[in-house]
């Protein structure tokens, strides 16, 4: 059934009209994939226009929708008066005008677990970049460039008075040159724009860590937070994040006899399901157990009060380290190291899925081991 392609217009503001394409029946809008009845096209025309300048307007703005018309027209009802390659100019022409942020988040959807976090934070920055709207057609160098910067020197979704790290910027800019990989395989673009831009260095991290003279120092210390104090330790002996801690069911722990005690559960940020073997040290640090449902460390919270408490608990220990609640698992990770645990055996504990995450450790270790040979001097 051939389609009608009709020229209408819709009053406006400014005593303009502005300029549709109206059809019957519905076609199928590129971007929504939802029937649609009109195509707006950004053209308008004065109401009564009177001045030789408006005339003149209007004239040519209506000769140039009565073309777009025709050109709609014999796209739908003549696909066969175009040659090959004027099907597949049209094809990038009409794939150029879809909204690249809308196919960033189509394939954010696709995404699983932690990874799926990430591809949502990056979409966050790109949108705010762009306002939502970027044609397919407009990405190019020039574009990435200035988002790479953009990233770099933005605020923090999470504070506006800190800048976004710079290992996030990486992250974040990874994603969009993914997507750009992606477009191109799936013929959004012409050109494989992610192999033209460089992607951001990765920032060295410094991560902090306690000794075992100091971690035991903290064992002697009180905290005004006691339930605070056993959680910390507990990821100092475990390697557990604090979303997990905080999440731990009494469900999850574990005990027989050739295995020891055990903790079985869902790591929050990856989703990976691990059982991990935890010390009777470790063990003890739980308190009385309760109903499988029931949470472990009940009442366990991050916030800026109970920071507080971590950072006095630190201080009464003599510790001058900033360290924060992390912190104890790179301990752990380190520690680990330091007795002669395989960084593999320690990269599983951590429920790392590439090793190379757990490779910053050794290079902590490396540093640690430079600063203490830089500690002895003699009087040259």
């Amino acid at each position: 059934m051939s389609k009608k392609v009709k020229l209408r217009q819709k009053p406006i503001t400014g005593n303009r009209q502005s300029l549709y394409l109206d059809f019957y029946p519905a076609i199928i809008h590129q971007e929504t994939g939802e029937p649609t009845r009109r195509e707006f096209l950004g053209l308008y025309i004065y109401d009564k226009a009177k001045s030789p300048i408006d005339k003149q307007h209007n004239k040519e703005t209506l000769q140039l929708a009565e073309q777009i018309r025709q050109k709609r027209d014999n796209q739908l009802n003549k696909p066969e008066i175009y040659t090959e390659y004027e099907k597949e100019q049209l094809k990038l022409k009409e794939q150029g005008e879809k909204n690249f942020i809308e196919y960033f988040k189509a394939l954010t959807n696709k995404r699983k677990a932690s990874n799926h976090d990430n591809w949502v934070s990056a979409c966050k920055y790109l949108e705010t970049f762009t306002n939502g709207k970027l044609k397919f057609a407009d990405l190019n160098e020039k574009f990435c460039n200035e988002f790479k910067e953009y990233l770099l020197t933005t605020k923090s979704n999470k504070s506006s008075k800190t800048t976004l790290s710079q290992n996030s910027a990486v992250s974040y800019f990874n994603k969009l040159k993914a997507a750009l990989k992606q477009a191109y395989k799936d013929g959004y673009l012409k050109n494989d724009l992610n192999a033209k831009i460089e992607p951001i260095k990765q920032a060295e991290t410094r991560r902090n860590f306690l000794t075992i003279e100091e971690l035991n120092s903290l064992v002697k210390t009180e905290c005004n937070n006691p339930l605070l104090k056993r959680a910390a330790l507990f990821s100092a002996l475990t390697g557990l994040r604090f979303s997990d801690i905080k999440n731990l069911v009494w469900g999850a722990i574990h005990h027989s006899t050739e295995n020891g005690y055990t903790v079985q559960f869902t790591q929050q940020k990856t989703k990976g399901v691990e059982v991990l073997p935890i010390s009777q040290q470790a063990f003890s640090l739980l308190g009385e157990p309760k109903e499988p449902t029931n949470k472990v460390f009940e009442g366990l919270n991050y916030s800026a009060y109970e920071n507080k408490h971590l950072y006095q608990w630190i201080g009464a220990a003599g510790i001058t380290k900033d360290i924060t609640f992390h912190c104890f698992r790179h301990t752990f990770a380190t520690l680990q190291l330091s007795k002669g645990t395989d960084i593999y055996t320690v990269s599983k504990m951590l429920g790392h899925r590439e090793l190379k995450t757990t490779q910053i450790y050794a290079k902590v270790l490396d540093l640690t081991k430079r600063e203490a040979a830089d500690k002895i001097q003699l009087d040259f």
